[in-house]
């Protein structure tokens, strides 16, 4: 019988590095063909609300799923998210209803754990700073599943919100207590602290440039909603760094931060073609140099809700958490 899964259900079933080690397969998975993911599609009646259905289909875990992702900037000002979602599972051989999940915690998951799966095959081995640009709802995830590939010991962040950086600190805290937690006051000094930075704001206009980067950085960028006029670093980023995507064709359609590059000149579409999956599976080359810097564009794929779904759904079952619902009934 179909569950429906809550927030809470969802909570503290599984680990990051669980989590880490799905969504590294699911990328294999999808450059292997053994996965398939559909094209990203936007339904708006204005610019002001977007959904997106994203939907993918895993042999490996056995589901077909599709996350409607709602973008709705104008939530802020009603004091709601800006970014509402739910995930529908169904099984990939009969169609089978398997569970319905409120989607904001599975995203923040695979989200963070995409990151992770970044920096173990393109950061520094020694890594040990990871800054992070933002310190919402994804930052404390990010934390957890960097620490989970990286010796973390330090992060370093900046937010300008007091109340948010008070959250992180204390959250970080609880979580990681033997990591050292530091608020800077600008993006450029989260940029030069870090071995590994994480943008994670949902930002319109570059909150990161390229002139600030360092040799053998590495740059996760996973904040800004899939809209092709948002961006979270400049072109010369962009420019000045070996770029790897969760999905060439998804980058090209709905990343600000390349489609804007490319559109200024900084790069052209080629610099956008190696996917995170080839390099895991060994098609295409991880880190190359101490010194080379890297980024991970991405946007999200429905695939990675789908694998990370059938890693909560059979955690949930075997708590015995969920509400089990006949929906022919």
């Amino acid at each position: 019988m179909p569950l429906v899964l809550t927030r809470t259900d969802l909570t503290g079933l599984v680990t990051p590095a669980d989590v880490v080690a799905v969504v590294e397969q699911a990328f294999a998975d999808l450059a292997d063909g053994t996965a398939a993911q559909a094209p990203l599609s936007v339904a708006a009646l204005d610019d002001a609300a977007h959904f997106l259905p994203m939907t993918a289909v895993s042999g490996r875990a056995g589901l077909a799923g599709s996350k409607l992702l709602a973008d709705v900037p104008g939530n802020r000002q009603r004091g709601l998210p800006a970014q509402r979602s739910v995930l529908v599972l169904a099984d990939a051989h009969d169609g089978a209803p398997v569970a319905i999940l409120d989607g904001g915690l599975p995203t923040r998951l695979r989200t963070a754990a995409a990151s992770a799966v970044a920096t173990r095959w393109l950061a520094p081995d020694d890594a040990r700073v990871v800054g992070l640009v933002g310190a919402g709802g994804l930052a404390l995830e990010h934390v957890s599943a960097l620490a989970a590939v990286r010796p973390v010991e330090h992060v370093v962040f900046w937010t300008r919100s007091d109340a948010t950086a008070a959250t992180l600190a204390a959250q970080v805290g609880a979580r990681h207590p033997d990591l050292k937690v530091t608020r800077v006051d600008t993006p450029a000094a989260a940029v030069g602290s870090a071995d590994v930075l994480c943008t994670l704001t949902p930002s319109r206009e570059p909150v990161v440039r390229g002139e600030w980067f360092h040799p053998g950085l590495h740059v996760n960028v996973v904040g800004a909603p899939p809209r092709p006029d948002h961006r979270e670093v400049d072109g010369e980023a962009m420019r000045r760094s070996r770029i790897v995507v969760d999905s060439v064709s998804t980058a090209l359609h709905e990343s600000g931060d390349a489609l804007l590059a490319v559109a200024e000149g900084a790069i052209d579409a080629d610099a956008c073609r190696t996917e995170l999956g080839d390099v895991v599976t060994g098609r295409a080359a991880g880190r190359r140099s101490a010194d080379e810097v890297t980024l991970f564009d991405s946007v999200g794929l429905g695939l990675l809700d789908v694998a990370i779904g059938r890693l909560l759904v059979d955690a949930a079952r075997a708590a015995g958490r969920g509400l089990p619902v006949d929906l022919s009934a």
